[in-house]
């Protein structure tokens, strides 16, 4: 595997577990003027983060989680409250839905966040981890905002989704995860037409690569499931997925991850897409694939576009989003 594929690899599989668990400073918004807020997957990483930036900036947060420990710690911060929530389990998010009901306060905002990574080739990944992949990634948002729903278009509120640059970009040995992403591109450009009629608006927030424990979930589950073993094809290029740091550390926390979910929630003209980078190279990797996939579309089929056509194609898109 190249150096440069390598890089690639690292910089799609974006997930929500990546993030410190530094907090922010309060505001002095008073609590029944704050609207509410759910996140899932408010554990660690993005979600955490998010779910910090919007208690301190005039929301109330329901903070969702499934371990005793991260959901206690939740609620230690002041305008969370933790409810316990594992998207692939109904029982949990109908129990969810009545908390949040029971609570008061209705539902302004709904964050899916909660997401998981699987890597491996394609060809040889178990139907079990590519079931695993897509009940969380894809099922998890699909049955959290079904359930939401109602409460979401009785306030007029936004729904935002944590998709990730894999959404565009898909790369060797990431494909199950870039699946996933990809999914939600779709998922949220159809629910938004879906809800815009009540009011409801639709983003999905695109991270690149930030600070994640990712790696130590993806090495767990590479050596769990047996890749790279005897008689596989890829074995050489997985013993050196096993062999780069489990850890991000070296990366930026994912401040501007949460700071995109801020907006997506409280701008009067939310964005459809944000996509979030910490630098000029992940944001060309994925611009260039946005705009190699077009080209491939558009060349040597019976109606395609000169370069001048493909340029107004684009001068027309481009006016359009700054309006």
């Amino acid at each position: 595997m190249t150096r440069i594929a390598l890089c690639i690899l690292v910089a799609v599989l974006m997930c929500s577990l990546s993030g410190a668990q530094q907090q922010p400073p309060s505001t002095s918004t008073a609590p029944q003027a704050r609207r509410a807020v759910l996140v899932t997957g408010a554990s660690t990483g993005i979600g955490r983060k998010t779910a910090e930036v919007l208690a301190a900036n005039g929301f109330f947060v329901y903070a969702c989680a499934r371990k005793d420990a991260d959901l206690k710690a939740l609620n230690a911060i002041e305008n969370i409250q933790a409810i316990r929530l594992d998207v692939t389990k109904p029982d949990e998010i109908a129990a969810a839905v009545k908390t949040v009901r029971d609570g008061g306060r209705g539902l302004y905002g709904l964050i899916n966040n909660a997401g998981v990574a699987v890597v491996g080739p394609l060809i040889e990944l178990s139907d079990e981890d590519l079931a695993y992949q897509l009940d969380v990634n894809v099922h998890g948002p699909f049955r959290v905002t079904k359930a939401f729903a109602p409460l979401l278009i009785e306030s007029k509120g936004r729904i935002a989704t944590t998709g990730s640059i894999s959404g565009i970009v898909s790369g060797s040995f990431g494909g199950a995860y870039c699946m996933s992403k990809h999914a939600i591109e779709a998922y949220t450009d159809a629910l938004a037409e879906e809800l815009e009629p009540f009011g409801v608006q639709v983003s999905v927030v695109e991270p690149g690569s930030y600070q994640s424990e990712i790696g130590i979930g993806v090495r767990q589950r590479l050596v769990a499931g047996g890749y790279g073993g005897e008689g596989s094809r890829y074995k050489e290029q997985i013993q050196q997925l096993l062999a780069m740091p489990a850890d991000r550390a070296d990366e930026k926390e994912p401040n501007e991850v949460a700071q995109a979910f801020l907006h997506a929630l409280s701008d009067e003209k939310p964005k459809r897409r944000y996509m979030v980078v910490p630098n000029q190279e992940e944001a060309e990797i994925t611009i260039k694939a946005a705009i190699r996939r077009a080209v491939q579309l558009n060349a040597e089929q019976p109606y395609s576009y000169d370069r001048e056509g493909m340029i107004k194609l684009l001068d027309e898109a481009m006016s359009k989003v700054a309006k």
